[in-house]
């Protein structure tokens, strides 16, 4: 039996794809998170097989999550699971540490044969998340993004999520002044005076996505 760990904010995905793969009795939910921490700290206690890992959640969010689980559970594969196949997502998922991506678009199938492959030790990218990977490293310039570190890189996406210095410093343990100056050196590297000018230069290259609305 593979057990699974699935994070995602949105209710009806979580009970959509549980269902779903608890249907084939090969795999079995061992806990669902709603945020980057919660998924941290399943892993942490159920040390699931696979973690499928949505993209944009509250808090640390998917990429911070992936990266503090490889680190501390080096047994549970990541596979991001992402309405996104355009760059950089699938992307920022393999260099945070996931073993694989797919998109919600994805047949069922699909995802089977992401987390088979991702158990052998192999790595998987749905078709269309590939494809949009090969195009983009064949035409496009690298983002102003890859200058970060990882550390900022993962700061700089809760700033873009609208989390304030003081929730930042609580989620990563860190003191506030350390988060300041990790936030000013950030505006350094990217050329930005404020937290709106890098929510701009983020959704300009496509780091984050507008929400939509429903």
């Amino acid at each position: 039996m593979v057990s699974i760990l699935l994070a995602d904010d949105h209710e009806l995905v979580r009970f959509g794809v549980e269902k779903m793969l608890e249907a084939e009795q090969s795999y079995q939910i061992v806990a669902t998170a709603r945020t980057g921490e919660e998924a941290i700290e399943g892993a942490k206690q159920y040390r699931p097989d696979i973690v499928l890992m949505d993209h944009q959640m509250p808090g640390l969010g998917g990429l911070g999550a992936t990266r503090r689980i490889v680190q501390t559970c080096p047994s549970t594969k990541v596979i991001g699971l992402s309405v996104y196949s355009d760059e950089p997502y699938p992307s920022q998922f393999l260099k945070a540490g996931a073993s694989g991506y797919v998109t919600k678009g994805s047949s069922f199938d699909d995802i089977v044969k992401a987390i088979k492959t991702v158990l052998r030790g192999g790595c998987y990218i749905s078709p269309e998340a590939a494809g949009n990977m090969a195009l983009h490293s064949l035409g496009e310039k690298s983002s102003p993004f890859d200058s970060l570190s990882r550390r900022e890189l993962e700061i700089s996406l809760m700033l873009v999520n609208c989390e304030k210095v003081a929730s930042i410093s609580r989620v990563l343990n860190i003191s506030t002044k350390t988060v300041n100056t990790y936030r000013y050196r950030i505006f350094e590297k990217l050329n930005v005076n404020s937290d709106v000018e890098l929510a701009w230069l983020a959704l300009r290259h496509g780091v984050v996505e507008l929400p939509t609305t429903s």
